[in-house]
C-alpha cells in the first residue's frame, strides 16, 4: 500500500506541473489585458488618416484707451504712482496716459479636431472650435493643408460640419450605433492634443446618457480615455473602426485629463450631421409647452406611481399641444411610443423627431391616461451659418432698470451680470475647473 503512494505522486507529477504553468501563463497574460485589446493598433491604422486636425484664426478687435482694462487708475494729484503708470499706460497701451490711445488689432490662432465623414470633403467638429473664426484650415495627417468653408452649426449640441475640396483621395469614417455601447467597452480617442496631431488614447466606456446641464439635450457618453486641450471635436471609435462620438468636454481642475471625458453620441451627430448638410441648419420638433420635473409631492398630489414623465408647467397659446388638448397640469408619459422618465427625455425625444408628424402623446390627467395626437411644429432655432469672414456688430450694453420696493433696490438681470454669475459645469477640453450648475426647471420642449 505504501508503494502505490509514491507511483501515485509520479503519475501526478505531470498533471501538477500543467496546472501550475497554466496558473503561470494566466500570471503573465494578465498584465497584457490589462493594457487593452491588440485591436487597437489594428484601428487606429486605419482610421488614422481620417482624423484631421483644425486651425483657425481669429482677429482680436481694438479696444480703445479709455475703456475697460486700458483705463489708467484714478490717482490722486502728486501721487508718487503717476508717472510709474503713465509712462506704462503710454507704452503698452497705445497712447498718451493711456487715454484715447487704441490697441492694435492682433490675430490669435487656435487648434482642435475633426474627422471626415465623406470623402468629398466633408469634415465634423465641435462648434465651439471654429466659433468667431475669421479663418478656418484643415490640416491632415500628412501635414497638407486646405482653407474650409463652414456648412453649418448647431450651438445646442455643440457640433459643426465643414467642408473642403481635397486634391487627392479621402479616407473617410462611418458612424456607429452609440445606442449598442456597454458600460466598459474599449473606445479609441484620437485627435490633436497640445497641437500634437495624430495622438491615440484608449480607454472604456465609463457611463452612458450622462448629462451634465452643459446643455438642453445632454446625453453624452462619459469615457477614461485621455483627452486634453486640441482633443476636442475629433472622434471616439469603437473597436470596429466606427465613430461613437465626439470628444466635447472634459472635467479637471487643471486643464488637462484625470480620466473623466465627455463625447456627444454618435446617434445625436449622424442627425444633427445630416441635416446641417441638406439644410445647412437644424430643423428640431417642438410641441410648445414648458415642462418640469414630476417630484415624489407632485406624483403623490397627481396619483403617479411611482414618480415619472414631464409635468406640463404651461401651454404656448400658438403651439401645437393647445389644439390637441394638452393642458396645463397634465403629466407626459409616454411620446411617440417611447417611454418619459424625466423632462429631458421629453425635450430630446421632442426635437429629434420630424417636424409635421403626428405623434401619440400619452399622458396623465386626474389619475388616468389619456392619448392626445399632436402635430409638431418647428423649433425656431438661430444657429445660422455664418461666413468665417464675416463680422457682426457688438450689441449695445444693455442699461439696468432699478426700482424700490420692500426696502430693497431691485435691478434687471442683465447679460452681463448674468454672465458674471453663472457657472460653468464643464470644460471644453481646453479650459480649467468646473463647478455643479443647479437645475432650473421649468424648460421648453
Amino acid at each position: 500500500m505504501t508503494g502505490a503512494i509514491p507511483a501515485l505522486n509520479r503519475r501526478l507529477r505531470p498533471v501538477l506541473a500543467a496546472i501550475c504553468l497554466g496558473a503561470v501563463s494566466v500570471l503573465v497574460s494578465a498584465p497584457a489585458l490589462a493594457r487593452g485589446p491588440d485591436g487597437i493598433a489594428d484601428v487606429a491604422e486605419k482610421v488614422i488618416d481620417a482624423v484631421v486636425n483644425i486651425s483657425t484664426t481669429q482677429t482680436i478687435e481694438a479696444k480703445g484707451g479709455s475703456e475697460g482694462r486700458s483705463t489708467m487708475p484714478q490717482l490722486p494729484p502728486g501721487s508718487p504712482f503717476e508717472e510709474f503708470f503713465d509712462d506704462f499706460f503710454k507704452n503698452h497701451r497705445g497712447g498718451p496716459g493711456g487715454k484715447g490711445g487704441d490697441l492694435q488689432p492682433h490675430k490669435t490662432n487656435s487648434l482642435g479636431s475633426g474627422f471626415i465623414v465623406d470623402a468629398s470633403g466633408i469634415v465634423v467638429t465641435n462648434n465651439h472650435v471654429i466659433a468667431d473664426a475669421d479663418e478656418i484650415n484643415i490640416i491632415m495627417n500628412d501635414g497638407s493643408k486646405f482653407k474650409a468653408e463652414l456648412v453649418g452649426v448647431d450651438k445646442k449640441t455643440d457640433l459643426a460640419v465643414l467642408k473642403f475640396k481635397p486634391n487627392k483621395p479621402l479616407i473617410a469614417v462611418k458612424f456607429g450605433d452609440s445606442d449598442k455601447l456597454r458600460l466598459g467597452e474599449w473606445v479609441i480617442a484620437i485627435g490633436n492634443p497640445f497641437s500634437l496631431g495624430g495622438t491615440v488614447t484608449a480607454g472604456i466606456v465609463s457611463a452612458r446618457n450622462r448629462d451634465i446641464n452643459s446643455g438642453p439635450y445632454d446625453s453624452y457618453i462619459q469615457t477614461d480615455a485621455a483627452i486634453n486641450r486640441g482633443n476636442s471635436g475629433g472622434p471616439l471609435f469603437n473597436l470596429e473602426g466606427e465613430v461613437i462620438g465626439v470628444n466635447t468636454l472634459i472635467i479637471s481642475p487643471s486643464g488637462g485629463s484625470i480620466g473623466i471625458g465627455f463625447a456627444v453620441p454618435s446617434k445625436t451627430v449622424a442627425g444633427v450631421v445630416d441635416q446641417l448638410r441638406q439644410f445647412g441648419e437644424l430643423r428640431r420638433g417642438w410641441l410648445g409647452v414648458r415642462i418640469q420635473q414630476v417630484t415624489d409631492e407632485i406624483a403623490d398630489s397627481l396619483n403617479i406611481k411611482p414618480a415619472r414623465g414631464a409635468l406640463i408647467a404651461g401651454v404656448e397659446d400658438k403651439g401645437p399641444a393647445k389644439p390637441a388638448g394638452i393642458e396645463p397640469g397634465d403629466v407626459v408619459v409616454k411620446f411617440d411610443g417611447k417611454d418619459i422618465k424625466e423632462p429631458k427625455d421629453l425635450s430630446r425625444v421632442v426635437a429629434d423627431t420630424a417636424v409635421g408628424k403626428e405623434v401619440d402623446v400619452v399622458i396623465i390627467r386626474k389619475g388616468q391616461e389619456e392619448t392626445k395626437k399632436v402635430t409638431l411644429g418647428r423649433l425656431e432655432d438661430t444657429d445660422k451659418a455664418v461666413p468665417a469672414s464675416a463680422k457682426t456688430k457688438e450689441e449695445p450694453a444693455e442699461k439696468p432698470v432699478t426700482q424700490k420696493a420692500l426696502g430693497l433696490d431691485l435691478a434687471t438681470l442683465t447679460r452681463t451680470c448674468a454672465a458674471a454669475t453663472r457657472s460653468r459645469t464643464a470644460s471644453r477640453a481646453s479650459s480649467s475647473p468646473v463647478s455643479t450648475v443647479p437645475r432650473t426647471p421649468p424648460t421648453n420642449a
